[in-house]
């Protein structure tokens, strides 16, 4: 889950990486209206993490698996993966640590996945014991409750009839939603016919002009604009004053001088106050937050390709009926 407008900073590493603290959200202490928050997560379904009697040897560890390189990374990142190999099982229920179902369990698709989220954690610094607990929390988040949403046709793209459903809670004038935007677009553009991906707007009040850019983008929607008009918010995400937001609806072709007057007044408050309702229920703490078939995904060490092991894995457990394929 993607907390904080985000909680832990990583360095950007690529301009597709989605990396960086989030825009808390002030009021996230407790859930509103007597609702309860995120269900915390239930037991992992694997075996605990193996005890190694002495640090394992990166060179041993890493060496003589099929089809996988770390020579790019630092003495210090070896040696940190080596110990998530050697401490760590995976998820493919197989009896074998990470490391052994990877030289000895080749057809396992989640050795793989799992290895490559860790060498991208532990290339950037992040230790051996976060990085395990970082992939447990990942896979326990299948089994676990998923949070219900309820979305608008109007605010989605991609297939109706997608077999997964991608929510993002946003606040246009959080600086990180503007960087993650372009991300979560083109991967949910390659992805049209597996991934419908759906805005919800959640407008934080640390920003002065979050109100009045979500109320804006409702009234375009109700225009038949919405992606536009939402295009045009983060585009001129440094100035989101009311009279700006309409001139924005103007250059849209959208009646600017009947958008000034509505942002004077709280339309659309019961609507953007069910979205942060949605939002507070599922546990949520700041903006962008992202959820794949309701299940919360963690931004924080997420580029491109890990949105599409996500999305692979989300496929299979859903295909399996809520299970892991057997290899």
């Amino acid at each position: 889950m993607l907390l904080s407008c985000w909680k832990r900073v990583v360095p950007l590493l690529a301009a597709a990486v989605l990396t960086a603290p989030g825009c808390k959200n002030p009021e996230s202490a407790a859930p509103a209206g007597g609702q309860s928050s995120a269900p915390a997560p239930a037991a992992p379904a694997t075996p605990p993490p193996a005890q190694p009697a002495a640090p394992a040897d990166p060179a041993a560890v890493l060496s003589g698996i099929p089809g996988m390189d770390f020579s790019s990374l630092s003495p210090t990142a070896k040696r940190e993966l080596a110990d998530v190999l050697s401490d760590n099982f995976c998820y493919c229920g197989c009896p074998h640590t990470l490391g052994a179902c990877l030289k000895s369990h080749t057809p396992c698709k989640h050795a793989r996945r799992m290895t490559q989220l860790a060498a991208r954690m532990v290339s950037e610094g992040v230790p051996a014991t976060e990085a395990i607990l970082t992939l447990s929390s990942y896979y326990q988040g299948f089994p676990s409750p998923r949070a219900q949403f309820k979305v608008d046709d109007r605010m989605c793209t991609g297939a109706a009839s997608a077999p997964v459903t991608v929510v993002e809670f946003s606040d246009f004038e959080c600086p990180y939603c503007a960087k993650a935007r372009p991300v979560l677009e083109a991967f949910a553009k390659k992805h049209a016919q597996q991934v419908r991906f759906c805005y919800l707007p959640f407008p934080l009040s640390m920003h002065p002009n979050a109100v009045p850019a979500a109320q804006a983008v409702l009234w375009a929607r109700d225009q038949g604009k919405f992606w536009q008009m939402h295009d045009a918010l983060f585009e001129h995400q440094s100035n989101l004053r009311p009279e700006a937001i309409a001139t924005l609806a103007t250059s849209l072709g959208l009646d600017g001088t009947k958008l000034a007057a509505l942002l004077k007044t709280d339309a659309y408050k019961e609507e953007l106050d069910n979205y942060r309702s949605q939002g507070r229920a599922a546990g949520i703490s700041g903006t962008p937050s992202v959820y794949f078939n309701g299940r919360a995904v963690e931004l924080s060490f997420v580029e491109a390709s890990m949105l599409t092991h996500s999305l692979e894995d989300e496929l299979e457990w859903s295909a399996n009926k809520n299970a892991w394929a057997a290899d």
